[in-house]
């Protein structure tokens, strides 16, 4: 008697390998969706607080986000990565004045590594929006 397997027990496995890769490809992406969100709120967390820092020990609030970097302060309120707007597959970006500023985070390729974009500014309030446009004040209200 040869030893080996049949193209029946061959195909069934195949079968239920591809029916657990169909249950579980979607979850891990949504997933992946949830954790760069997560950090892209964090991130902005981190930018709202290193502005208004910057304004205590300034006049003014910054006027970009690379002025929170180490290559323009001295402490650095920001790390050079989110200095430069990148950080978790969100761009990010500031826009100060000497009363406000703004700050948003963009997914950098929208519906893939997220699907909602923030807003933060002096008040500490995140706004978000599924548009894949700049959200604003006017957007809903992150609980």
């Amino acid at each position: 008697m040869r030893k080996g397997f049949t193209l029946i027990e061959i195909m069934t496995t195949v079968l239920i390998i591809t029916i657990l890769a169909a249950i579980g490809i979607p979850n891990l992406l949504r997933s992946r969706l949830n954790a760069n969100e997560s950090a892209a709120i964090s991130n902005l967390r981190t930018v709202c607080s290193a502005a208004q820092s910057y304004r205590g020990a300034n006049i003014n609030y910054p006027l970009t986000l690379s002025s929170l970097g180490p290559a323009s302060s001295q402490p650095p309120y920001i790390d050079s990565e989110l200095a430069n707007g990148l950080r978790q597959s969100y761009d990010f970006s500031l826009s100060g004045m000497n009363n406000s500023f703004t700050a948003t985070a963009l997914p950098r390729n929208y519906g893939f590594s997220g699907r909602r974009s923030f807003f933060v500014d002096e008040t500490g309030v995140i706004y978000w929006t599924n548009t894949g446009q700049p959200p604003s004040a006017a957007d809903s209200v992150l609980e």
